[in-house]
């Protein structure tokens, strides 16, 4: 009997094999996150969705460049409830800024020329004095050394000129158009800190917990079980009423830490429970696949193994609960703002422009401008993100590949 591996081969089998070989280098493959985002591309609301956010994010990122009038400069009186128009409060920013760069530079100078301790010392004290009282600690709260630099590129690109009050004015006279761009950083940077914080805790959280299994994982999710059991409301309340306490609020303040950074992370790792829970479903369902096998096989370590081998893959499903968590965080930021607990002014939130919008509406007198942009800019937001998530939840089902 001939052996079938020595047999020889029929030439238009060869023929055949090349031909099967050359399609196979001809047909392209498409990855899941290729097949994904062709399939996102196709719904109309989530790329609608998509640009809008896009958008305002860059508009919020971009804030300080823009010709806004100042969000918390007041202007009493006959500015006070202005309806929409195209007025605009005039400020000499160029010449303040001249006025200032040079107060400091004649300071400097004398500074450098100071003879004695008593001089350098008084110096020092005027010189934290008037960049204290700086146009720019007066116009813009407290702005960072970035956000100064763009600052000052706005003034020296557009000058005295600021857009007009397209938005009408609040009961102080201040812009409501600005303070929605400037409110749009503090709530959008809420959203993304405060979910980003939950993901770390989340996923680290309940990926650990599915893996272990056990023992372990009963503890686990026991303890998420009864942090589900505390009105976290309270628990808000309280901590910000002990980091309000002047002495903890100083003590804070020297390492650089205010209270609405507190309450980025705060927000942040209440909204870790639920994740948690998703994640450790996900994880249940893949630690037993062949390809972690395999990596048990190779000797790999358990924390490579949840953190490079089964949390890449639960990533479609925690992208999906992000752009859901980023809403939840937002209106919860919003309600604490409502409430007078959130942000805090001379800060400016969305939720804290609704919540000062609607005590200027009385029976008498219903200032809708000081509450309708605000209220807007929130709602399409929110809508915005919640169709971006159930696009995402579509295009990333891997159910629905190549369809």
């Amino acid at each position: 009997m001939t052996d079938q591996s020595t047999r020889p081969h029929d030439p238009r089998d060869l023929e055949h094999y090349a031909t099967l070989l050359e399609n196979a280098h001809r047909e392209k493959g498409i990855s899941l996150w290729k097949d994904a985002w062709r399939r996102l591309r196709r719904n109309k609301a989530s790329m609608v969705s998509l640009v809008f956010l896009v958008l305002l994010s860059l508009s919020a990122l971009l804030t300080p460049l823009l010709p806004l009038q100042s969000p918390v400069e007041q202007h009493l009186g006959d500015g006070t409830f202005q309806p929409p128009g195209m007025t605009a409060a005039h400020l000499p920013l160029l010449e303040l800024r001249q006025e200032y760069d040079e107060t400091i530079a004649e300071l400097d100078a004398r500074l450098d020329a100071a003879e004695t301790a008593q001089q350098r010392s008084e110096l020092e004290d005027e010189l934290e004095s008037i960049v204290l009282n700086s146009p720019f600690e007066r116009y813009w709260n407290k702005p960072g050394p970035i956000t100064r630099l763009m600052i000052r590129f706005r003034i020296s690109l557009f000058g005295n000129w600021s857009v007009p009050s397209i938005c009408g004015t609040d009961n102080l006279g201040r812009d409501v158009f600005s303070r929605l761009f400037w409110g749009a950083r503090v709530s959008l940077v809420v959203g993304i800190v405060a979910t980003l914080v939950s993901l770390l805790i989340g996923v680290s959280y309940g990926a650990t917990a599915g893996y272990l299994g056990g023992r372990v994982d009963r503890i686990m999710m026991r303890i998420v079980d009864i942090f589900y059991s505390v009105p976290f409301i309270f628990v808000v309340i309280f901590l910000i009423t002990i980091l309000d306490e002047p002495s903890i609020k100083a003590s804070l303040e020297q390492f650089g830490i205010d209270r609405i950074t507190i309450f980025y992370f705060l927000i942040g790792a209440i909204y870790w429970l639920t994740m948690a829970r998703v994640v450790r479903g996900q994880i249940i369902s893949l630690k037993n696949e062949q390809f972690i096998e395999a990596a048990r096989t190779i000797g790999a370590s358990r924390a490579r193994i949840i953190f490079r081998h089964l949390i890449p893959n639960v990533m479609g499903i925690v992208i999906v609960y992000l752009t859901l968590t980023i809403p939840a965080v937002m209106r919860f930021e919003a309600f604490l703002s409502f409430l007078g607990i959130g942000v805090a002014p001379p800060d400016v939130s969305w939720g804290l422009l609704v919540n000062e919008g609607l005590q200027d509406i009385t029976p008498i007198k219903i200032y809708w401008w000081s509450v309708t942009f605000s209220g807007l800019a929130l709602a399409m937001t929110l809508f915005a993100l919640s169709f971006l998530g159930d696009g995402l939840r579509d295009a990333l089902d891997p159910r629905m590949k190549n369809r």
